[in-house]
């Protein structure tokens, strides 16, 4: 993982904590788990995530259409933090 990535992905766990359901460690769900089946977020998370995407990294998610599977996941967000850089 390149050191770029490594930092948005510390930066998006650090912003996922605050976000994440009472009870349940960030640290038990890896980068490619679910994070909605594992129990990590709630469906309200996926506003507040587009929000975060947006604020954080200037992303227009609704340019490119929105696919909720994108977002499944913190490789996947990843993903497409990284496709929409230039």
């Amino acid at each position: 993982m390149s050191s770029d990535r490594e930092q948005r992905l510390q930066d998006l766990v650090g912003y996922l904590r605050t976000i994440q359901k009472p009870n349940k460690p960030i640290e038990s769900v890896g980068v490619d788990d679910n994070l909605f089946a594992s129990g990590l977020l709630d469906s309200l998370a996926i506003v507040q995530i587009v929000l975060y995407l947006e604020k954080t990294y200037g992303i227009d998610i609704s340019a490119g259409g929105f696919d909720p599977e994108r977002l499944a996941t913190m490789a996947s967000i990843l993903d497409l933090i990284e496709s929409a850089r230039p």
